[in-house]
């Protein structure tokens, strides 16, 4: 019961949102559409059952114009139920599509906010593969829900309507056991509810392991497509290194772990497969029993025992909701606690603010300040003390040995490192500024070489002629005439030529701040010396922070700021 309760609530966090948003009237009136379709379907069976008993009466009387007549009512009848379903599927399909896109957009939304989607890689937050929950268990559960409830309500409401129906008809029936018989109000009514029960037992108790493999599932598939794709995008070093045999290896391992779920879940399935088809099967053949004995005595004609046919196997449908959804049922579960992980872990992402490490500055400041900044590893492990200040446009150089934690310092300044505590003051009016940081290795989207320039601020928000002249003055004249040019460039362009696109990117936004994390490492020390030269040419009011290890750096930077490594291996910066 308490795993039940559990489960409404996290099913109802997850849908309520979407129903309550600003979307909440287009979403509710497509439901109530839909919803009275369903409802509308169903009255048409009701009406059909009617039909049964009318149509194979003109059979067995051999009533010719009666016959016809049925035929054409059939056909009118089919003609509105197939128009029905098919509305009902449109709007369907357009509820699933808008529901998606608002749950994307959420989560989206949360996932990078407060650079969450950094921090879940940090450390362990109990979930994995956060790219599959937005893309595919986002659509797995919109589809499902609907699907799954509103098949629940056609069966609630086919029991309903059937229910009546088939007591009236069976209520003379009598029920024999043991050689005796009993006259039953609804007799057939209540075989068909306690078979259904029954079935229903018997199935979760064969296919509940089922929502467990189906949750490993998923994350077996999503672990197996992620390194494909790293395959893919780190194609050279593999080549490089010859590794082929050893990423297939890895691979197959990947496939294996597929493989292994995939035959459990097919043992399971077989199992309950096994039972479900001879549930369906016994139930064709029941209420024929039931009711031949009354259609040889004459109490009922032909078209009375189809009728009753019609109905049983009506409530039966209804009532066997549960069996024949089930293995529907168990990946929905496995679903919903995927959805329901992911969003826990980034609610415990969020929860390592970056205000614990930030701080304004004193009003009319212009000095960026480090004050008593200690920060740790992930697991809690001391990494570094600092403490020092730097004034607009005094460039300084970061250096110290591998590893003391020269790149850490710069995401805690740059806010992305939550693993710490002190206080970082930027400039008071850094905010109305730009800020930019340029990491070793630089990302670049797939698109246009102008988006890729541009980043991160919008494709179109700085002039061609500004965007040319930084990559000929990055010494990628090469590029200049591509601007157009779609491609992934982060696999077309080698190591030192995405470097220079970095500092291209620097030259075209022209930030108050830059930030240079061995953003020059890949290049040559001759390519390396012009380029800075070219950023303190072009951007004099630019204050440059750079981490490096080449001593030739020096002669840019007016300050250098070394990170010594003490006996217990904590880096520190003493204050100035």
């Amino acid at each position: 019961m308490k795993k039940a309760w559990t489960f409404l609530k996290q099913l109802w966090a997850l849908t309520a949102p979407y129903f309550k948003s600003e979307e909440k009237w287009k979403a509710l009136s497509l439901l109530g559409v839909i919803i009275g379709l369903n409802l509308f379907l169903v009255y048409l069976t009701v009406v059909q059952n009617s039909w049964y008993r009318r149509f194979y009466d003109a059979l067995e009387q051999r009533d010719q114009p009666a016959f016809w007549s049925e035929i054409l009512f059939f056909s009118g009848l089919a003609a509105i139920f197939i128009s029905v379903a098919v509305l009902q599927l449109a709007l369907n399909l357009k509820l699933q599509i808008n529901w998606r896109e608002w749950l994307t957009k959420r989560y989206l939304g949360e996932w990078m906010e407060a650079r969450s989607y950094y921090r879940l890689q940090l450390a362990d937050y109990g979930t994995d593969n956060p790219d599959q929950r937005i893309a595919e268990d986002l659509r797995e559960f919109v589809s499902s829900t609907l699907g799954l409830t509103l098949g629940l309500m056609n069966s609630v409401v086919s029991f309903v309507s059937f229910a009546g129906i088939l007591w009236t008809l069976s209520g003379n029936f009598p029920l024999g056991i043991a050689g005796y018989e009993f006259q039953v109000p609804g007799s057939m009514l209540w075989v068909a509810v306690i078979y259904c029960l029954v079935g229903s037992l018997i199935t979760h108790f064969i296919g509940r392991p089922l929502v467990s493999l189906n949750f490993r599932q998923e994350k077996v598939e999503a672990n197996f497509r992620y390194d494909l794709v790293r395959f893919r995008e780190n194609a050279e070093g593999v080549a490089l290194y010859a590794g082929e045999r050893s990423e297939q290896k890895h691979l197959l391992g990947r496939f294996g772990d597929i493989h292994d779920n995939w035959n459990a879940i097919i043992r399971r399935r077989m199992k309950l497969q096994t039972f479900v088809s001879g549930f369906n099967q016994a139930v064709v053949v029941f209420p024929f029993l039931m009711g031949v004995g009354q259609l040889f005595s004459g109490a009922i004609q032909l078209g009375g025992l189809m009728q009753i046919v019609s109905a049983f196997g009506r409530v039966q449908d209804a009532l066997s909701w549960f069996v024949d959804a089930y293995t529907a049922l168990a990946s929905w579960t496995a679903n919903i606690q995927r959805l329901t992980s992911f969003r826990a872990a980034i609610d415990r992402a969020k929860a390592l603010s970056e205000d614990v490490i930030h701080d304004a500055a004193d009003a009319g400041s212009t000095d960026f300040k480090v004050e008593d900044l200690a920060l740790s590893l992930p697991d809690g492990t001391p990494l570094l003390n600092a403490s020092f200040r730097l004034k607009a446009g005094e460039d300084a150089l970061i250096t110290g040995p591998s590893g003391s934690g020269k790149s850490t310092l710069f995401r805690a300044i740059a806010g992305i490192w939550p693993f710490g505590k002190g206080h970082i003051h930027m400039p008071a009016s850094l905010p109305s500024q730009r800020v930019l940081f340029l990491p070793q290795k630089p990302y670049v989207p797939v698109g246009t070489l102008r988006a890729a320039v541009t980043y991160p601020a919008l494709e179109g928000s700085i002039d061609d002629a500004t965007l040319r002249r930084a990559l000929a003055d990055a010494s990628l004249s090469g590029l200049v005439d591509q601007l157009d040019e779609e491609d992934n460039w982060q696999m077309r362009l080698s190591g030192g030529e995405l470097q220079r696109l970095a500092v291209a990117r620097a030259l075209a936004q022209k930030p108050h701040w830059l930030f240079l994390d061995e953003a020059t490492s890949a290049m040559d020390e001759g390519m390396e010396r012009d380029l800075y030269a070219i950023l303190k040419e072009r951007l004099p009011d630019t204050t440059i922070i750079s981490i490096g290890h080449r001593s030739s750096l020096k002669a840019f930077h007016q300050r250098e700021i070394n990170l010594a490594t003490t006996g217990d291996g904590v880096s520190t910066i003493a204050a100035e």
